[in-house]
């Protein structure tokens, strides 16, 4: 087992001059399952693959416990990787598959027999040794590239978007095996994927990328509650948290007929560069459905009910009064309320809704970064 350190690690792409990754500084514990998640292009296979050995350094180190692996080679580094595709060999049984590695590097036969039929045993992969991967699902083909990399003993597992070839269902399913396989084994994990929901339900922490830069890294539930600028805070959370841009009056803001106070060490925050601006943001849960004519209540037209069983969701316009600021993407001044799955509105009717106190995240209107 050990620890990953980026010590300020870069990657420039030859031809291009904006770092794939830029200056990345970030520190993984001995036996941590770390989370890196970012919309396509971020960077975050990009950091994966330059953990691995696969993608050049070009500034920066990479460390694995206290040794520097920024120039070894990929073999060298005592690292087992999973795939996307699971790259398994079509006309090698799953025995075979799962033992390659050792066998490339002359282990001997009863071992690799003992460490195949143990992590078999703990994939529930037993009565499939013997069979080609294409005799297999598209889930027992991940679990096989699992056991690929845990008979290897590595000191640490890099995951690349393990899930994404499988449908909904069984994504679920095989997340929950790989968080718990991982707790099992202790082996330290960086796992990529651009799924947040699946990066919340998962990690011991997340790390957050955007254009090659890290921009927050904590807890699932620090992440959430206390996102540090506009990206995170709209990535984070599915559906996402309600965002708009306001003008500050008086120490106030509009959000549709209903004037939000900001709290004073906020409103103290407020440059010059802001221009009488602030973000601010709210969660879907965070709306309350009250009384019409309630203080502190907007008006919202319902435009769709998402119906989940155990949830239910408005998406609405928000009834804006004139100068009251932009929520949502561009125009649309869309807003989304969590509701009472057995109480659900009509579509084209309108609600009110209330922000519950304490419940607003407010953020820098020329930065984004946090400000409560």
């Amino acid at each position: 087992m050990a620890t990953v350190t980026f010590d300020h690690s870069t990657r420039v792409y030859p031809g291009t001059e904006r770092p794939a990754v830029d200056q990345l500084n970030l520190h993984i514990e001995d036996g941590e399952f770390l989370v890196l998640v970012g919309p396509s292009g971020c960077g975050k296979s990009t950091s994966l693959r330059m953990l691995a050995g696969l993608e050049d350094v070009n500034g920066g180190h990479i460390f694995i416990g206290e040794r520097d692996v920024t120039d070894v080679q990929p073999k060298d580094r005592d690292i087992a990787m999973v795939f996307q595709n699971y790259a398994l060999y079509p006309h090698m049984s799953v025995a075979d598959n799962m033992g390659f590695a050792l066998k490339i590097a002359g282990t001997p036969k009863a071992e690799i027999r003992q460490r195949v039929e143990e992590a078999a045993k703990i994939l529930d992969l037993t009565e499939y040794l013997d069979r080609k991967p294409k005799a297999l699902s598209g889930g027992q083909r991940q679990r096989v590239a699992m056991g690929r990399a845990i008979v290897r003993q590595p000191q640490v597992f890099l995951m690349d978007e393990p899930l994404s070839n499988l449908d909904a269902k069984l994504r679920v399913q095989t997340r929950t095996q790989i968080a718990s396989l991982q707790r099992r084994l202790g082996v330290t994990t960086v796992y990529v994927t651009h799924d947040q929901t699946e990066a919340l339900t998962m990690g011991d922490r997340i790390a957050v990328l955007n254009a090659g830069i890290l921009q927050q890294v904590g807890t699932p539930r620090e992440m959430y509650d206390k996102p540090s600028n506009v990206f995170v805070a709209g990535f984070i959370g599915s559906p996402a948290m309600n965002i708009g841009h306001f003008t500050v009056t008086d120490g106030k803001v509009s959000v549709g007929a209903a004037d939000i106070p900001l709290e004073r060490s906020i409103a103290d925050k407020i440059t010059e560069a802001d221009a009488g601006k602030i973000t601010l943001g709210f969660r879907p849960e965070a709306l309350d459905v009250v009384g019409s004519g309630t203080a502190g209540a907007f008006d919202v037209e319902v435009n769709l009910v998402e119906e989940l069983g155990s949830d239910a969701f408005v998406y609405g316009s928000l009834k804006s009064k004139v100068g009251a600021g932009d929520l949502g993407a561009g125009d649309s001044n869309q807003v989304i309320v969590r509701i009472d799955p057995r109480n659900v509105p009509a579509k084209g009717e309108t609600i009110s809704v209330a922000i519950q106190a304490g419940q607003t995240h407010a953020f820098s209107a020329s930065t984004g970064e946090r400000l409560s």
